[in-house]
């Protein structure tokens, strides 16, 4: 871009005010500019940080890249790691780094440019309100591919990018991978009742009936934000969040401290769905607040009910939603079973730079096929949707 700018590498954003963070694009909830995406605030990104969760001894060494105007004034920034696995990240590429150790290679570390733990579309080349978008986007770009070159390692990933992201990394030279994931969308309705007005009868009525089992057996349903997210409530949490997270990867991701850490800095981003029997809470799930879009993360429970985990996580979603006039509930990884339950499938994007000719060849090569594969899985799972036809 023209003009004296400068690009820079920090392990920690403490080394830079939370105000030049927060002028960012999403990174911020002022009701202008950019939609807020609360994944790229500074209040998630370091309590990531601060618990322990995303640092060195975890694998993900922080190499935040700042691009800076001559007069020191923020135009941009990258949430960057340097890593040592690819664990906690969604976008798989396990098979890529065994091929290229069997072939002699190095694979780790290798750059990721993501929000740790959290499968969820969002800015990665974050621009200042203000600031010539498309050049400090290109800068960014070419920022990612210098420090992987400066590093000497294998690769650098920008997962689940926006639109805007992946077309400044396509012109770099980065190469373009797709997946799928299941949203809902708010077509402006008043009510839940009109969203199942645009269902099939067969689903209308199989999912009035599962959410009527769901809640058998005395179980009642909250809405917990801002305020009500107390350390007591953390605790139950965080039980559920455990043991879920035990059973999936060994162990959870994230510890105990973080959750008190986002209920102190972002409590009005967070909604959390607790499901209560007996005065006591047995299970639940935490959401995150956009400016236009609820985003589901992590779900668990110390009492199993039919139903129950449907209920909790989508369907008290989708209500939340329509009464908070969002346009869109992101619902996690995978999950060909939200279909059924109003969630349409939706093309996510990322892209990958990879310096060793041989490699990126291999690469390039999986990744036609497993593009044309995701349109394919797409375009057939739109013909599958609970909504009436015509």
């Amino acid at each position: 871009m023209s003009g004296d700018v400068t690009l820079t590498v920090s392990p920690s954003l403490a080394d830079m005010p939370e105000a030049d963070w927060a002028a960012l694009s999403g990174a911020r909830r002022n009701g202008t500019g950019s939609p807020y995406n609360p994944f790229v605030s500074y209040a998630f990104l370091s309590s990531l940080a601060d618990s322990g969760c995303a640092v060195r001894e975890s694998g993900w060494l922080g190499q935040h890249l700042f691009l800076r105007a001559a007069d020191g004034t923020l135009l941009g920034a990258v949430p960057c790691y340097l890593k040592s696995h690819s664990q906690g990240e969604y976008v798989f590429d396990h098979g890529w780094a065994d091929a290229f150790e069997r072939a002699g290679g190095r694979y780790y570390p290798k750059l990721q440019v993501s929000i740790p733990f959290t499968p969820a579309s969002g800015p990665r080349l974050l621009v200042r309100e203000g600031a010539s978008s498309r050049a400090v986007r290109e800068a960014l770009a070419e920022g990612i591919k210098t420090l992987t070159d400066r590093l000497g390692v294998s690769s650098a990933h920008v997962t689940f990018a926006t639109d805007d992201d992946i077309a400044a990394l396509d012109r770099a030279g980065f190469l373009m991978r797709t997946d799928q994931q299941f949203h809902f969308f708010n077509r402006d309705y008043g009510h839940y009742d009109d969203f199942l007005a645009t269902l099939a009868s067969r689903k209308r009525k199989a999912l009035k009936k599962e959410r009527r089992t769901a809640l058998e057996n005395g179980i009642e349903i909250d809405w917990l934000t801002g305020a009500d997210l107390t350390e007591s409530v953390w605790d139950d949490f965080f039980s559920f969040y455990a043991d879920t997270g035990s059973r999936k990867w060994g162990r959870p991701y994230l510890n105990r401290r973080f959750f008190s850490l986002i209920g102190e800095r972002m409590a009005d981003d967070i909604l959390l769905v607790m499901a209560r029997r007996n005065g006591r809470y047995i299970a639940g799930a935490i959401n995150f607040i956009g400016s236009d879009t609820l985003f589901g993360r992590n779900w668990g429970c110390v009492e199993h009910h039919p139903f129950l985990h449907f209920e909790v996580c989508y369907h008290q979603a989708i209500e939340f939603a329509i009464a908070r006039g969002l346009t869109r509930v992101e619902a996690g990884a995978q999950g060909e079973h939200k279909l059924a339950r109003g969630y349409e499938p939706v093309t996510t994007r990322s892209a990958h730079y990879i310096p060793h000719p041989g490699l990126r060849r291999a690469v390039a090569q999986y990744l036609e096929m497993e593009r044309r594969d995701v349109a394919e899985i797409s375009h057939m799972l739109e013909a599958h949707t609970p909504f009436r036809k015509g």
